[in-house]
């Protein structure tokens, strides 16, 4: 699918708010409803747009303390991928699990709500995957943090 300048605003304001308006989204870039609608459509049929979401305080729900899993293996077939995968699904303070290039094999990123909490998800992460080594990053302060992509008009 071409993206035009149109399907661009379109994308950058459904990120800022999902929940927008199709008329106030025709408004802000000069379309009809019904042509904001038709694009909207055509940008989730084609996949540019893959769900819409509420983005929900972390503190709220109990879950303040963001952290970074280093994982090395020595492990590196597609079965053991796969277990891992399977493991992080079932798991679900994790948020995100990554394969890297360079020294580290896996990163994943957790909400917990304190130490004991990521020391059980911990447990759970080991019991059925033999690790080589893991570390954990603790966020004392967060900087920036944001799901919007960058869309360029």
């Amino acid at each position: 699918m071409d993206i035009d300048h149109l399907d661009r605003k379109i994308l950058k304001q459904l990120q800022i708010s999902s929940d927008i308006s199709l008329d106030r989204l025709g408004e802000m870039i000069g379309l009809s409803r019904n042509a904001v609608w038709r694009r909207v459509k055509a940008l989730e049929s084609s996949g540019v747009i893959t769900r819409r979401m509420a983005l929900v305080d972390p503190e709220k729900l109990d879950l303040g303390l963001l952290v970074f899993i280093q994982i090395k293996t020595a492990q590196h077939s597609v079965e053991w991928t796969e277990q891992l995968a399977k493991t992080a699904q079932g798991i679900a303070q994790i948020i995100g699990l990554y394969r890297m290039s360079g020294d580290l094999d896996y990163l994943i990123k957790a909400r917990v709500r304190d130490i004991s909490d990521y020391d059980r998800l911990y447990q759970r992460l080991i019991k059925g995957l033999p690790l080589m080594d893991v570390s954990a990053s603790f966020v004392t302060e967060s900087l920036k943090d944001t799901a919007e992509l960058p869309v360029f008009i």
